[in-house]
């Protein structure tokens, strides 16, 4: 027999963590209207979350789970227009900008073989930081799709602003891994963004420097990097100087704000506020991506500054009100539950929400039990500020001479569009939506155009048996003004010039002549070369 006592739980908790006096935010039940403001797409790869890189690895993909059960518990997907499970990226897809030997290297490598592939595994760097784990290549896929689906979004005109927390894997190379990172789905989602857009500008708030993507568009002056990063010589990835801003084609289109350990939150939003304003004004993005590692937060594992989510997230608000194409993406961040905290209030950030420091009640609660569940913990004044304001002042004077260099944006030269994914992508079975967004927005309103008819076009009014004789005269005198259609028949027979319009479509009948009318004459060979005037005068005398 069960004692009443017995019969409950120790907790009054649906998920065993009784909060006692802290309070639960209540999730967004309000709707979104569809006018109100930009519109925002939320792309959530389904899985993604559980890969697992190794049991003492600092990445973590769980993060990824938490981050997408605190946006769903605070009801942020009623404010999201868009939500999407995109599909995986294809091996030509990441062939785009990797080489075909480790693309196919990453797709055959698995735990149980690497030993049979020791060698390759050496010439592609997959060791230590870059583990070979269970499932790495569908893991690579599923944030690749995502950030280029995004892309697509945003090259198709379907969204203002695209969301893929899974992507921002900024290191990897065009042919090896790096830092984490396997596949760079950054790269290959501005490329697609250069499919439509002349200027892509790329902003990195990771505390590490983003070498793979600045090595990949070091010689382009359409896409400009900016990167905000921790920079003293032998910290990961050890680039990423002052000096350093492009080459050929490409010098003074990167930009580098080496910074040091322990930037507080004023410091930061001053020089990134600062810089970012100058490069959208000189450089002029016609679409920003935006890599928004959570590593530069106060008390990250691997991380040296003392930012705040808020100001992380402040960098966010500054660069949407720029009101340009916004694909925002994730990247590094190794405390898991301040990137899931941080990543959820950018999100509400893209939005334009606002939500309660108080966090949603999820099953992920004991993972914040310790911060008494809250969104903005104190994560600030952990690490010494070595970063004075003469150096910032330093670093903000050497940026803007950079810039003057630019003298106006770079335009875009006519050339051969390249080759869409269409004929890669024949053999699969893929939505029409996603077939017109790939053709982009010009096809689909040509199309719009051809269907459009004008009030007039197919009209044209006839001249009926009651009109009178001077009216049905100066028309023919009009008529006889004209070039003769080429589809006159003999001189009695009058036939009706078809608008260019209407060829495609219909056929006018032949216009009923007034048989008390005079029969309007065909001009001689020696009327074509009188002026209108005589023309007219002859046709006088000969009626």
């Amino acid at each position: 027999m069960v004692r009443v006592s017995q019969a409950t739980t120790f907790s009054s908790s649906a998920y065993f963590d009784d909060r006692g006096p802290h309070g639960t935010a209540q999730p967004i039940t309000e709707h979104v209207n569809p006018h109100s403001r930009p519109i925002v797409s939320y792309f959530f790869p389904k899985g993604v979350g559980e890969h697992h890189y190794g049991e003492r690895h600092p990445m973590k993909p769980h993060r990824l789970t938490l981050t997408n059960a605190l946006v769903m518990g605070y009801g942020l997907d009623k404010q999201i227009h868009h939500i999407y499970n995109p599909r995986p990226a294809t091996q030509a897809e990441l062939e785009m900008y990797h080489d075909h030997d480790y693309i196919d290297f990453l797709s055959r490598v698995t735990p149980n073989n690497q030993n049979e592939m020791r060698h390759l595994i050496d010439t592609f760097n997959c060791v230590e930081d870059c583990p070979i784990f269970s499932e790495m290549y569908d893991f690579c896929r599923m944030y690749a799709g995502a950030s280029l689906a995004g892309a697509r979004k945003l090259t198709a005109g379907t969204c203002d602003t695209a969301i893929n927390w899974s992507g921002g894997l900024h290191h990897a190379k065009r042919g090896e891994a790096s830092g984490f990172c396997y596949v760079n789905d950054i790269v290959l989602a501005i490329l697609e963004l250069l499919r439509y857009h002349p200027r892509v500008l790329y902003i990195d708030i990771d505390i590490h420097h983003g070498d793979g993507v600045e090595l990949a568009f070091y010689h382009s002056n359409r896409v400009m990097t900016v990167s905000f990063h921790k920079y003293t010589g032998d910290f990961f990835p050890g680039t990423g100087k002052l000096d350093d801003n492009g080459a050929s084609l490409g010098k003074h289109f990167c930009l580098n704000v080496p910074l040091q350990d322990g930037i507080d939150d004023d410091m930061y939003l001053t020089i990134f506020k600062t810089v970012i304003e100058d490069t959208v004004t000189a450089f002029r993005p016609t679409s920003i991506v935006l890599q928004c590692g959570a590593d530069s937060l106060g008390c990250d594992r691997l991380g040296a500054f003392n930012l705040s989510i808020a100001a992380h997230g402040e960098c966010v608000n500054f660069v949407r009100k720029f009101n340009v194409p916004l694909l925002v993406l994730g990247g590094g961040g190794y405390t898991i539950k301040n990137v899931s905290r941080c990543w959820t209030y950018e999100t509400a950030v893209l939005v334009g929400a606002t939500i309660p420091d108080e966090l949603p009640a999820t099953v992920y609660d004991p993972f914040f039990r310790d911060s008494q569940w809250k969104l903005h913990p104190p994560l600030t004044g952990r690490v010494e500020n070595q970063n004075s304001p003469t150096s910032l002042q330093r670093i903000t004077i050497s940026i803007r001479n950079k810039l003057r260099y630019l003298q106006g944006a770079p335009s875009v030269a006519m050339q051969e569009i390249p080759p869409d994914l269409e004929g890669w992508l024949a053999d699969e079975e893929r939505k029409q939506e996603e077939i017109d967004e790939e053709r982009g927005t010009r096809v689909r309103r040509r199309a719009k155009k051809r269907r459009t008819m004008a009030r007039n076009e197919f009209f044209r009014r006839e001249l009926s048996a009651q009109e009178s004789p001077v009216r049905q005269e100066s028309g023919a005198r009009g008529k006889a003004r004209g070039r003769p259609s080429a589809n006159a028949k003999e001189d009695g027979e009058e036939t009706e010039e078809i608008p260019v319009a209407a060829t495609s479509r219909t056929t006018k009948p032949r216009e009923q002549r007034n048989p008390d009318s005079p029969r309007p004459r065909k001009p001689a060979e020696k009327d074509k070369d009188l002026p209108d005037a005589d023309l007219e005068a002859a046709v006088d005398a000969g009626d």
